[in-house]
């Protein structure tokens, strides 16, 4: 069994599913859908749209109702009067106005570490201190 990276699926507002969901190149969704999606492609979600889990894509357009986290490898593109409750981790993002959005973010485009906090100005100076003495 062969699958192309170009394949194009639709799923519309009449589908409801129960479960997980995982695809092979884009995916255009617009049903309801109580479980996790997980692809290395990219997730449309239409208008319609309704997810209650997480999602985890290489790209991911918003335009429908997320409750869960959303976890995108390129992308996350939430468009206008979308509803996103959940955290969201991308290398990019691009948020419209008139979205609605309740969670922490993440984006981190160049996949950089987090650098530690900088040190309290009192430990900084008791250390500069050590090492000036014999």
């Amino acid at each position: 069994m062969s699958t192309s990276a170009n394949t194009k699926n639709v799923l519309n507002s009449d589908v409801e599913i129960k479960g997980n969901l995982k695809f092979a190149g884009e995916l255009t969704f617009e049903g309801k859908l109580d479980g996790e999606i997980n692809s290395e492609g990219t997730l449309t979600l239409g208008d319609s749209a309704v997810i209650n889990g997480n999602v985890n894509v290489g790209t991911v357009i918003v335009r429908g109702k997320i409750n869960g986290n959303v976890t995108a490898k390129d992308k996350i593109e939430i468009k206008t009067k979308a509803e996103l409750v959940g955290d969201i981790r991308s290398s990019k993002l691009v948020i419209e106005e008139g979205v609605t959005f309740v969670g922490k973010t993440e984006v981190n485009p160049n996949k950089v570490a987090p650098t530690a906090p900088p040190r309290p100005p009192a430990m900084a100076t008791a250390e500069a201190g050590k090492q000036r003495s014999p």
